[in-house]
């Protein structure tokens, strides 16, 4: 399995890369997300779990690194990221444990188990 840490890191230079070509895209995008993300009835750190739920489900891996290093970064524990793996489990069997091994392989890349 490659290095989910290189392909986080590959993710945001081309993630640059496209601000820089596509200013305006970007701009819109960045607005949306800065909105979506803010604190409100839910906290930050709870839609950040639900995001990362949503990409397992959609098996993205870029998305997948995005949302566990943006939950972690929002306060979330290693045991609330497990439980929503768990969830996610629930909700897609057999798909939703491979996806796990993603979660739990960028953890461990990140020395955070």
């Amino acid at each position: 399995m490659e290095s989910l840490v290189e392909i986080n890191k590959e993710r945001i230079r081309l993630r640059d890369k496209l601000q820089q070509l596509s200013p305006g895209l970007m701009k819109s995008v960045t607005g949306q997300v800065d909105m979506v993300y803010k604190e409100g009835a839910l906290s930050t750190k709870v839609k950040r779990l639900i995001a990362l739920g949503i990409a397992m489900r959609a098996t993205c891996t870029n998305c997948l690194v995005a949302q566990t290093q943006r939950a972690l970064e929002a306060g979330a524990t290693i045991d609330e990221i497990l439980e929503t793996c768990a969830v996610e489990v629930s909700m897609s069997g057999t798909t939703g444990v491979a996806e796990s091994l993603r979660v739990v392989k960028f953890l461990e890349e990140l020395g955070k188990v």
